[in-house]
Protein backbone atom coordinates (compact mmCIF):
# COMPACT_ATOMS: atom_id res chain seq x y z
CA UNK A 1 0.00 0.00 0.00
CA UNK A 2 1.38 3.38 -1.02
CA UNK A 3 1.80 6.41 1.22
CA UNK A 4 -1.10 8.06 -0.60
CA UNK A 5 -3.35 5.06 0.11
CA UNK A 6 -2.34 5.09 3.79
CA UNK A 7 -3.20 8.77 4.00
CA UNK A 8 -6.61 8.16 2.41
CA UNK A 9 -7.35 5.28 4.84
CA UNK A 10 -6.36 7.43 7.84
CA UNK A 11 -8.59 10.27 6.65
CA UNK A 12 -11.51 7.86 6.22
CA UNK A 13 -10.97 6.48 9.72
CA UNK A 14 -10.77 10.00 11.11
CA UNK A 15 -14.04 10.94 9.40
CA UNK A 16 -15.72 7.75 10.68
CA UNK A 17 -14.57 8.39 14.24
CA UNK A 18 -15.82 11.97 14.05
CA UNK A 19 -19.21 10.71 12.88
CA UNK A 20 -19.40 8.12 15.68
CA UNK A 21 -18.18 10.47 18.42
CA UNK A 22 -19.81 13.76 17.51
CA UNK A 23 -22.25 13.66 14.61
CA UNK A 24 -24.45 10.70 15.66
CA UNK A 25 -24.88 11.82 19.32
CA UNK A 26 -25.53 15.37 18.12
CA UNK A 27 -28.17 14.16 15.66
CA UNK A 28 -29.82 12.09 18.41
CA UNK A 29 -29.79 15.08 20.76
CA UNK A 30 -31.24 17.44 18.15
CA UNK A 31 -33.87 14.88 17.09
CA UNK A 32 -35.03 14.19 20.64
CA UNK A 33 -35.07 17.90 21.49
CA UNK A 34 -37.16 18.50 18.37
CA UNK A 35 -39.64 15.86 19.58
CA UNK A 36 -39.55 17.37 23.05
CA UNK A 37 -40.23 20.95 21.99
CA UNK A 38 -42.59 20.36 19.06
CA UNK A 39 -45.86 22.09 19.85
CA UNK A 40 -44.47 23.69 23.02
CA UNK A 41 -45.22 27.33 23.73
CA UNK A 42 -41.84 28.63 24.91
CA UNK A 43 -43.30 31.86 26.25
CA UNK A 44 -45.76 29.89 28.36
CA UNK A 45 -43.03 27.54 29.59
CA UNK A 46 -40.80 30.45 30.65
CA UNK A 47 -43.78 32.16 32.27
CA UNK A 48 -44.46 29.02 34.34
CA UNK A 49 -40.84 28.92 35.50
CA UNK A 50 -40.81 32.61 36.42
CA UNK A 51 -44.19 32.46 38.14
CA UNK A 52 -44.09 29.12 39.96
CA UNK A 53 -40.49 28.04 40.53
CA UNK A 54 -38.85 28.30 43.95
CA UNK A 55 -35.21 28.41 42.88
CA UNK A 56 -33.95 27.64 46.40
CA UNK A 57 -34.82 23.99 45.85
CA UNK A 58 -32.97 24.00 42.52
CA UNK A 59 -29.86 25.47 44.20
CA UNK A 60 -30.09 22.80 46.90
CA UNK A 61 -30.25 20.13 44.20
CA UNK A 62 -27.11 21.56 42.55
CA UNK A 63 -25.26 21.52 45.88
CA UNK A 64 -26.23 17.85 46.31
CA UNK A 65 -25.01 17.20 42.76
CA UNK A 66 -21.54 18.60 43.55
CA UNK A 67 -21.34 16.47 46.68
CA UNK A 68 -22.34 13.36 44.71
CA UNK A 69 -19.38 13.94 42.37
CA UNK A 70 -17.05 14.02 45.39
CA UNK A 71 -18.57 10.74 46.63
CA UNK A 72 -18.00 9.15 43.21
CA UNK A 73 -14.35 10.23 43.32
CA UNK A 74 -13.95 8.85 46.87
CA UNK A 75 -15.42 5.50 45.79
CA UNK A 76 -13.12 5.28 42.77
CA UNK A 77 -10.14 6.10 44.99
CA UNK A 78 -10.65 2.81 46.88
CA UNK A 79 -10.42 0.83 43.63
CA UNK A 80 -7.39 2.73 42.37
CA UNK A 81 -5.45 2.32 45.62
CA UNK A 82 -6.01 -1.44 45.40
CA UNK A 83 -4.25 -1.23 42.01
CA UNK A 84 -1.33 0.65 43.55
CA UNK A 85 -2.53 3.91 42.02
CA UNK A 86 -2.31 6.71 44.58
CA UNK A 87 -3.99 9.93 43.46
CA UNK A 88 -5.39 12.49 45.88
CA UNK A 89 -9.14 12.93 46.29
CA UNK A 90 -8.77 16.49 44.97
CA UNK A 91 -7.45 15.37 41.58
CA UNK A 92 -9.92 12.49 41.37
CA UNK A 93 -12.76 14.94 42.03
CA UNK A 94 -11.43 17.19 39.28
CA UNK A 95 -11.36 14.16 36.98
CA UNK A 96 -15.05 13.48 37.71
CA UNK A 97 -15.98 17.14 37.13
CA UNK A 98 -14.07 17.05 33.85
CA UNK A 99 -15.73 13.80 32.77
CA UNK A 100 -19.21 15.26 32.77
CA UNK A 101 -18.04 18.46 31.09
CA UNK A 102 -16.35 16.51 28.28
CA UNK A 103 -19.47 14.34 27.85
CA UNK A 104 -21.49 17.48 27.12
CA UNK A 105 -19.42 17.96 23.96
CA UNK A 106 -18.20 14.42 23.17
CA UNK A 107 -20.62 11.81 24.58
CA UNK A 108 -18.91 8.81 26.24
CA UNK A 109 -15.44 10.28 25.75
CA UNK A 110 -15.47 11.84 29.22
CA UNK A 111 -14.68 8.45 30.77
CA UNK A 112 -11.77 8.00 28.37
CA UNK A 113 -10.43 11.45 29.27
CA UNK A 114 -10.80 10.73 32.99
CA UNK A 115 -8.89 7.45 32.71
CA UNK A 116 -6.15 9.10 30.66
CA UNK A 117 -5.82 11.99 33.11
CA UNK A 118 -5.50 9.69 36.13
CA UNK A 119 -3.17 7.31 34.28
CA UNK A 120 -0.91 10.26 33.48
CA UNK A 121 -0.87 11.51 37.08
CA UNK A 122 -0.24 8.05 38.53
CA UNK A 123 2.07 6.70 35.79
CA UNK A 124 -0.07 3.56 35.51
CA UNK A 125 -1.26 1.76 32.34
CA UNK A 126 -4.26 3.48 30.79
CA UNK A 127 -6.07 0.18 30.17
CA UNK A 128 -5.85 -0.79 33.86
CA UNK A 129 -7.26 2.57 34.98
CA UNK A 130 -9.91 2.37 32.28
CA UNK A 131 -10.82 -1.14 33.46
CA UNK A 132 -11.39 0.09 37.00
CA UNK A 133 -13.63 2.83 35.62
CA UNK A 134 -15.58 0.27 33.57
CA UNK A 135 -15.96 -1.77 36.76
CA UNK A 136 -17.60 1.11 38.62
CA UNK A 137 -19.83 1.85 35.64
CA UNK A 138 -20.89 -1.80 35.47
CA UNK A 139 -21.86 -1.75 39.14
CA UNK A 140 -23.74 1.48 38.52
CA UNK A 141 -25.64 -0.31 35.75
CA UNK A 142 -26.39 -3.17 38.14
CA UNK A 143 -27.63 -0.64 40.69
CA UNK A 144 -29.93 0.96 38.11
CA UNK A 145 -31.28 -2.46 37.09
CA UNK A 146 -31.96 -3.34 40.73
CA UNK A 147 -33.70 -0.03 41.34
CA UNK A 148 -35.70 -0.51 38.15
CA UNK A 149 -37.03 -3.90 39.24
CA UNK A 150 -37.88 -2.67 42.75
CA UNK A 151 -39.41 0.61 41.53
CA UNK A 152 -41.58 -0.96 38.85
CA UNK A 153 -42.77 -3.57 41.36
CA UNK A 154 -43.78 -0.80 43.76
CA UNK A 155 -45.33 1.29 40.98
CA UNK A 156 -47.16 -1.57 39.23
CA UNK A 157 -50.71 -0.24 39.83
CA UNK A 158 -49.94 3.20 38.36
CA UNK A 159 -47.95 1.76 35.45
CA UNK A 160 -50.67 -0.75 34.52
CA UNK A 161 -53.32 1.98 34.66
CA UNK A 162 -51.17 4.11 32.36
CA UNK A 163 -50.58 1.26 29.87
CA UNK A 164 -54.31 0.54 29.75
CA UNK A 165 -54.89 4.18 28.93
CA UNK A 166 -52.09 4.25 26.30
CA UNK A 167 -51.86 0.68 24.80
CA UNK A 168 -49.57 1.89 21.99
CA UNK A 169 -46.80 2.45 24.58
CA UNK A 170 -47.10 -1.16 25.77
CA UNK A 171 -46.99 -2.47 22.20
CA UNK A 172 -43.87 -0.43 21.46
CA UNK A 173 -42.06 -1.76 24.56
CA UNK A 174 -43.11 -5.35 23.81
CA UNK A 175 -41.97 -5.20 20.19
CA UNK A 176 -38.56 -3.84 21.26
CA UNK A 177 -37.98 -6.54 23.89
CA UNK A 178 -39.08 -9.34 21.55
CA UNK A 179 -37.18 -8.07 18.49
CA UNK A 180 -34.84 -10.77 17.13
CA UNK A 181 -32.47 -8.06 15.86
CA UNK A 182 -31.87 -6.79 19.39
CA UNK A 183 -31.08 -10.24 20.77
CA UNK A 184 -28.94 -11.14 17.74
CA UNK A 185 -26.83 -8.02 18.32
CA UNK A 186 -26.39 -8.90 22.02
CA UNK A 187 -25.28 -12.48 21.30
CA UNK A 188 -23.01 -11.34 18.46
CA UNK A 189 -21.17 -8.95 20.79
CA UNK A 190 -20.79 -11.68 23.41
CA UNK A 191 -19.48 -14.08 20.75
CA UNK A 192 -16.86 -11.60 19.58
CA UNK A 193 -15.60 -11.01 23.13
CA UNK A 194 -15.40 -14.77 23.87
CA UNK A 195 -13.53 -15.38 20.60
CA UNK A 196 -10.98 -12.65 21.36
CA UNK A 197 -10.40 -14.06 24.85
CA UNK A 198 -9.94 -17.68 23.71
CA UNK A 199 -8.04 -17.04 20.48
CA UNK A 200 -4.40 -18.21 20.48
CA UNK A 201 -3.51 -16.32 17.34
CA UNK A 202 0.03 -14.86 17.24
CA UNK A 203 -1.13 -12.02 15.01
CA UNK A 204 0.26 -8.71 16.32
CA UNK A 205 -3.17 -7.08 16.37
CA UNK A 206 -4.77 -10.05 18.17
CA UNK A 207 -1.97 -10.13 20.75
CA UNK A 208 -2.42 -6.41 21.33
CA UNK A 209 -6.18 -6.84 21.76
CA UNK A 210 -5.67 -9.69 24.27
CA UNK A 211 -3.16 -7.56 26.20
CA UNK A 212 -5.64 -4.69 26.40
CA UNK A 213 -8.41 -7.05 27.51
CA UNK A 214 -6.08 -8.51 30.17
CA UNK A 215 -5.24 -5.03 31.49
CA UNK A 216 -8.92 -4.09 31.43
CA UNK A 217 -9.69 -7.25 33.41
CA UNK A 218 -7.06 -6.33 36.00
CA UNK A 219 -8.80 -3.03 36.57
CA UNK A 220 -12.20 -4.69 36.60
CA UNK A 221 -11.31 -7.65 38.85
CA UNK A 222 -9.78 -5.45 41.55
CA UNK A 223 -13.26 -5.12 43.08
CA UNK A 224 -13.01 -8.75 44.25
CA UNK A 225 -9.67 -8.49 46.07
CA UNK A 226 -9.56 -4.86 47.13
CA UNK A 227 -9.71 -3.89 50.84
CA UNK A 228 -12.47 -1.66 52.26
CA UNK A 229 -15.25 -3.39 50.28
CA UNK A 230 -17.82 -2.36 52.90
CA UNK A 231 -16.81 1.29 52.56
CA UNK A 232 -16.97 1.00 48.77
CA UNK A 233 -20.47 -0.48 48.97
CA UNK A 234 -21.56 2.24 51.42
CA UNK A 235 -20.28 4.94 49.05
CA UNK A 236 -22.15 3.28 46.17
CA UNK A 237 -25.39 3.42 48.14
CA UNK A 238 -24.63 7.00 49.20
CA UNK A 239 -23.86 7.99 45.59
CA UNK A 240 -27.17 6.77 44.24
CA UNK A 241 -28.98 8.06 47.27
CA UNK A 242 -27.65 11.55 46.52
CA UNK A 243 -28.57 11.17 42.84
CA UNK A 244 -32.16 10.39 43.83
CA UNK A 245 -32.25 13.12 46.47
CA UNK A 246 -31.06 15.62 43.87
CA UNK A 247 -34.17 14.99 41.75
CA UNK A 248 -36.48 14.53 44.74
CA UNK A 249 -35.85 18.00 46.21
CA UNK A 250 -36.56 19.52 42.78
CA UNK A 251 -40.16 18.29 43.10
CA UNK A 252 -40.63 20.89 45.84
CA UNK A 253 -39.65 23.69 43.44
CA UNK A 254 -43.03 23.73 41.63
CA UNK A 255 -46.58 23.60 43.08
CA UNK A 256 -47.78 20.93 40.62
CA UNK A 257 -44.83 18.59 41.28
CA UNK A 258 -45.17 19.13 45.02
CA UNK A 259 -48.83 18.10 44.71
CA UNK A 260 -47.75 14.92 42.91
CA UNK A 261 -45.57 14.04 45.92
CA UNK A 262 -48.38 14.76 48.35
CA UNK A 263 -50.84 12.62 46.37
CA UNK A 264 -48.54 9.67 45.54
CA UNK A 265 -45.58 9.84 47.90
CA UNK A 266 -41.87 9.54 46.95
CA UNK A 267 -42.64 6.77 44.44
CA UNK A 268 -43.44 9.35 41.74
CA UNK A 269 -39.95 10.86 42.10
CA UNK A 270 -38.42 7.37 42.18
CA UNK A 271 -40.17 6.37 38.92
CA UNK A 272 -38.94 9.55 37.22
CA UNK A 273 -35.44 8.95 38.59
CA UNK A 274 -35.24 5.37 37.33
CA UNK A 275 -36.61 6.26 33.89
CA UNK A 276 -34.20 9.20 33.56
CA UNK A 277 -31.26 7.01 34.68
CA UNK A 278 -32.10 4.48 31.96
CA UNK A 279 -32.48 7.31 29.42
CA UNK A 280 -28.92 8.48 30.16
CA UNK A 281 -27.69 5.35 28.35
CA UNK A 282 -28.79 6.95 25.07
CA UNK A 283 -25.69 8.53 23.44
CA UNK A 284 -26.75 12.17 23.50
CA UNK A 285 -24.80 15.22 24.65
CA UNK A 286 -24.96 15.12 28.44
CA UNK A 287 -28.32 13.31 28.37
CA UNK A 288 -30.02 16.42 26.95
CA UNK A 289 -33.27 15.32 25.34
CA UNK A 290 -33.66 11.75 26.60
CA UNK A 291 -33.54 12.86 30.24
CA UNK A 292 -36.37 15.39 29.89
CA UNK A 293 -38.53 13.00 27.86
CA UNK A 294 -38.09 10.29 30.53
CA UNK A 295 -39.02 12.65 33.38
CA UNK A 296 -42.07 13.95 31.52
CA UNK A 297 -43.13 10.37 30.81
CA UNK A 298 -42.69 9.44 34.48
CA UNK A 299 -44.77 12.41 35.62
CA UNK A 300 -47.45 11.61 33.04
CA UNK A 301 -47.88 8.16 34.58
CA UNK A 302 -49.08 9.93 37.74
CA UNK A 303 -51.13 12.60 35.98
CA UNK A 304 -54.35 13.09 37.99
CA UNK A 305 -57.29 11.17 36.55
CA UNK A 306 -60.30 12.99 35.17
CA UNK A 307 -58.45 15.94 33.66
CA UNK A 308 -60.03 17.49 30.59
CA UNK A 309 -57.92 17.89 27.45
CA UNK A 310 -56.93 21.44 28.41
CA UNK A 311 -56.00 20.27 31.91
CA UNK A 312 -53.88 17.40 30.54
CA UNK A 313 -52.10 19.77 28.17
CA UNK A 314 -51.39 22.16 31.03
CA UNK A 315 -50.03 19.27 33.11
CA UNK A 316 -47.64 18.29 30.31
CA UNK A 317 -46.60 21.92 29.91
CA UNK A 318 -45.75 22.06 33.62
CA UNK A 319 -43.82 18.79 33.35
CA UNK A 320 -41.91 20.14 30.35
CA UNK A 321 -41.03 23.34 32.23
CA UNK A 322 -39.91 21.28 35.24
CA UNK A 323 -37.71 18.88 33.28
CA UNK A 324 -36.11 21.56 31.12
CA UNK A 325 -35.31 23.80 34.09
CA UNK A 326 -33.76 20.96 36.09
CA UNK A 327 -31.72 19.73 33.12
CA UNK A 328 -30.75 23.30 32.18
CA UNK A 329 -29.54 24.08 35.71
CA UNK A 330 -27.59 20.81 35.86
CA UNK A 331 -26.00 21.46 32.45
CA UNK A 332 -24.97 24.97 33.48
CA UNK A 333 -23.41 23.56 36.65
CA UNK A 334 -21.44 20.99 34.63
CA UNK A 335 -20.16 23.72 32.32
CA UNK A 336 -19.00 25.82 35.28
CA UNK A 337 -17.38 22.79 36.95
CA UNK A 338 -15.67 21.96 33.65
CA UNK A 339 -14.26 25.49 33.36
CA UNK A 340 -13.09 25.29 36.97
CA UNK A 341 -11.52 21.85 36.42
CA UNK A 342 -9.53 22.69 33.30
CA UNK A 343 -8.43 25.99 34.83
CA UNK A 344 -7.09 24.13 37.87
CA UNK A 345 -5.34 21.58 35.65
CA UNK A 346 -3.75 24.34 33.56
CA UNK A 347 -2.59 26.21 36.68
CA UNK A 348 -1.21 22.97 38.10
CA UNK A 349 0.80 22.34 34.93
CA UNK A 350 2.12 25.90 34.99
CA UNK A 351 3.16 25.55 38.62
CA UNK A 352 4.88 22.23 37.89
CA UNK A 353 6.68 23.73 34.90
CA UNK A 354 7.90 26.72 36.95
CA UNK A 355 9.03 24.47 39.79
CA UNK A 356 10.89 22.24 37.33
CA UNK A 357 12.55 25.30 35.76
CA UNK A 358 13.69 26.61 39.16
CA UNK A 359 15.10 23.20 40.05
CA UNK A 360 17.11 23.10 36.81
CA UNK A 361 18.47 26.61 37.42
CA UNK A 362 19.48 25.73 41.00
CA UNK A 363 21.17 22.59 39.72
CA UNK A 364 23.12 24.61 37.15
CA UNK A 365 24.14 27.20 39.75
CA UNK A 366 25.22 24.44 42.09
CA UNK A 367 27.33 22.93 39.33
CA UNK A 368 29.00 26.28 38.62
CA UNK A 369 29.82 26.78 42.29
CA UNK A 370 31.34 23.31 42.49
CA UNK A 371 33.62 24.15 39.56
Amino acid sequence: MSIHDNTVVKKKKSILLTILKIVIPLVITVGLCYMLFTGIDFKEMIAIIKRDCNFRWILLALAISIFSHVVRAARWKIQLEALGCHVSLWYLTLSVFGTYAVNLVFPRLGEVWRSGYVAHRSDKPFATIFGSMICERMFDTLTVLTMTVVTFFLATPAIMAFLQKYPEVYEGMRSLLTSPWVWCAVFLMLGVVIYLLKSNSKNVIMVKIRTIIHELWQGFAVIVKMPHKAKWLFLTLALWGFYFLQLYVCFYAFPFSRELLVANGPIVALVCFVLSSIAMAIPSNGGIGPWQIAVIFGMTIYMPAGLCQAGAEMFRMNATAFSNLVMGAQTLLLILLGIFTFTMIALGKKHTHLASGRAEEEEKESGCCDK
